[in-house]
This record gives C-alpha cells, sequence and structure tokens, in this order.
C-alpha cells in the first residue's frame, strides 16, 4: 500500500475516525519535536559535562576552573560548580573575630539546590512523551471500537455481511490501531531512553558535589 493510497483512505474516513487521527497526528509530531530536542539537549550536556570535568581536574584554582566554566554552558557539572564557587566567595568574605567561616553544610545545601534545579531542566518535556507513550494507544482504541461499531450498523442496516459492507469500518478499525501504535512505541521507548541518560546526569552531579565538597574541605578546614 503505497502513500497515495493511504491518503484516499484516510479521506473516506468518517467524522470520528478522522478526529481520533488528527489527534494521534498532534501527539506523533510532538512526540517527535521533543525527541530530537531532548536528543540534542542531552547530547550537549554529556559532552560538555566531560570537557568540564577535564578542566576541573586539571585546574589548580577554583577561580580559573570557574572562569573556564563559562566555556560549557550546556554542562549541569558546570552549573553547580559555579553555585559553590559563588557560596564559597560568599562565606570566605572577611568577618569579624577572625573566625573561619566556611560552612559545609550551607554549601551542600547551595550544591543539592542547584542539582535539583538542572534535573528538573532536563525533566521538561518528558510528562508529554510519558502521557502520548500511554494513552495514544486507548485513543487508537477508542477508534477501533468505532470502526467495528460501524461495520455492525451496517450489517444490521442492510442485512448481510459480505465485504462491501463491512470493509469500510474494518478499514476504519485499523488505522486507528496503527496510528495509535505508530504514535505509542517511539513515545515509549524515547522516554525509557532519556530517563536512564537523565539518571546518569543525576549520577555525575552527585559524584561532582562529593568531589567538590571534599576539595573544599582539603582548602577550607
Amino acid at each position: 500500500m503505497n502513500g497515495e493510497n493511504i491518503i484516499n483512505i484516510i479521506s473516506e474516513l468518517g467524522i470520528v475516525a478522522k478526529i481520533v487521527i488528527l489527534i494521534l497526528m498532534f501527539f506523533s509530531v510532538m512526540s517527535w519535536a521533543i525527541i530530537f530536542y531532548k536528543w540534542r539537549e542531552i547530547k550537549k550536556a554529556k559532552t560538555h559535562s566531560r570537557d568540564f570535568l577535564e578542566s576541573f581536574r586539571k585546574g589548580k584554582k577554583f577561580s580559573d576552573i570557574n572562569y573556564a566554566s563559562e566555556r560549557f554552558k550546556f554542562s549541569p557539572l558546570a552549573a553547580v560548580f559555579r553555585a559553590g564557587y559563588n557560596e564559597l566567595n560568599f562565606q570566605m568574605k572577611p568577618e569579624s573575630g577572625g573566625k573561619n567561616p566556611f560552612n559545609i553544610e550551607s554549601l551542600q545545601r547551595v550544591l543539592l539546590k542547584t542539582s535539583n534545579r538542572e534535573i528538573s531542566k532536563f525533566e521538561k518535556m518528558m510528562g508529554f512523551l510519558a502521557t502520548a507513550g500511554s494513552v495514544t494507544p486507548f485513543i487508537g482504541l477508542f477508534g477501533t471500537v468505532w470502526g467495528i461499531m460501524d461495520s455492525f450498523r451496517e450489517i444490521g442496516l442492510r442485512g448481510s455481511a459480505n465485504l462491501a459492507t463491512v470493509a469500510p469500518g474494518i478499514a476504519e478499525a485499523l488505522i486507528a490501531t496503527a496510528a495509535g501504535l505508530f504514535t505509542a512505541i517511539p513515545a515509549v521507548i524515547a522516554y525509557n531512553h532519556f530517563l536512564s541518560q537523565i539518571k546518569s546526569l543525576v549520577t555525575e552531579m552527585e559524584d561532582f558535589s562529593l568531589e567538590f565538597l571534599n576539595l573544599s574541605e582539603k582548602l577550607f578546614l
């Protein structure tokens, strides 16, 4: 079956089937747009994080690393470092009494808050993929049931069950089923893949936060 035949079949569908197809097309287009966007976003984040981590471990002074981190704007690790560096600068300001102002608990809170903010950025639009993966099969199923109902209605009206009677309704049912699966399967695969990638980024941020805290303790305690 070529593309022209599919278009002809869709043009001959009933109003309910066309609405179902339009809804599934909306979910499909939006899902693919999000898939490409998230793929590029996560790829850039991983590349910049790898390069930043290499720069961080080679750096000798936090000030130099902070300056270099501006090149890695897509890296969540660089964002965590800048937040920690700013907190350290704030804590190291001269205070009365000559006491060491370093507060590791405050630094931990800043690092955690920044990590959570970065995680939230990566989780944006993931909900739509989850919704598309879980809802569209049922939308397709609704179209399937409606097509079968049309076939039975035609059989009742005409009093016969030949191919010409049931074919339009069965065609609607099969198209709705196929459209629902075509929309749901990529969304589910992409959601699971990106969820795994985001978990990997979360682990990297947690490990980097611990590394940053350990280094800060050695330098300021």
